[in-house]
């Protein structure tokens, strides 16, 4: 991934990298330097189609960087090729900082985050946002699947490099869908066990109704054999 390092790794970076001792192992993610742009490979490509959200960071014409969150279903972020992504954009707050800024400037960093497997993808690459008319044969291309509300725009990216982030300090987060296929198993086992409870309630149930049954019959037989005695002259009573 030297290719990313290259573009990260400015004057200042270096000098910083050299004071704080780290220069050696950044020479060695140096490497050669790569002159075009990488291509996402298998990996990468199935991280990004499988994620339901993605920061989007650009630079406005004041120098200051502005970052965005976008979200929607996993596969919103869709791969064209190896060189190239794209969404439909929704409309949102309408403030369109993003989209301003990338007119001015397409260079954009993008970074992908899934919390639940602690790995996370950086990317650099150049952004363009376009009406939907511009280009309908791409729309309906990034119709299925994306993210609900109005469309307004059309936002690809031609990458220019990736690297895969440590995953140190990702502290792990789960997703109602991520919790709720983890959790499926819990929730048949309780429901078995319940409705085994309202069985064994009901067998029960009828068990104790046939206690209660007996009882008059024998109520019955006691009545039977008091009336066969009779009191003594002390009160007891003895056998007629």
């Amino acid at each position: 991934m030297s290719r990313y390092d290259h573009l990260a790794y400015t004057s200042a970076v270096r000098r910083v990298q050299q004071q704080m001792g780290s220069a050696s192992a950044a020479d060695r993610r140096l490497g050669d330097a790569a002159e075009e742009a990488v291509p996402l490979d298998a990996n990468a490509a199935a991280f990004i189609r499988g994620l339901d959200g993605f920061l989007f960071a650009s630079v406005g014409e004041t120098g200051w960087p502005y970052i965005q969150f976008r979200g929607g279903p996993p596969g919103f972020v869709h791969v064209l090729d190896a060189h190239t992504l794209g969404y439909l954009d929704v409309r949102g707050n309408r403030q369109y900082i993003t989209t301003g800024n990338v007119r001015a400037n397409d260079r954009v960093a993008l970074f992908f985050l899934d919390q639940a497997r602690q790995t996370r993808l950086k990317l650099f690459g150049h952004a363009t946002a376009v009406p939907v008319d511009e280009d309908p044969a791409l729309a309906a291309r990034l119709d299925s699947p994306r993210t609900d509300g109005t469309v307004e725009q059309l936002v690809t990216i031609r990458v220019e490099a990736f690297a895969w982030n440590c995953p140190n300090h990702i502290t792990p987060r789960f997703s109602e869908h991520e919790l709720s296929e983890a959790l499926s198993p819990i929730r048949e086992r309780l429901a078995r066990l319940e409705q085994e409870n309202t069985a064994l309630r009901a067998e029960l149930a009828v068990r104790r109704g046939g206690a209660h049954h007996e009882a008059p019959h024998e109520a019955a037989h006691h009545e039977a054999h008091h009336d066969d005695l009779r009191p003594d002259a002390a009160g007891r009573h003895v056998p007629r």
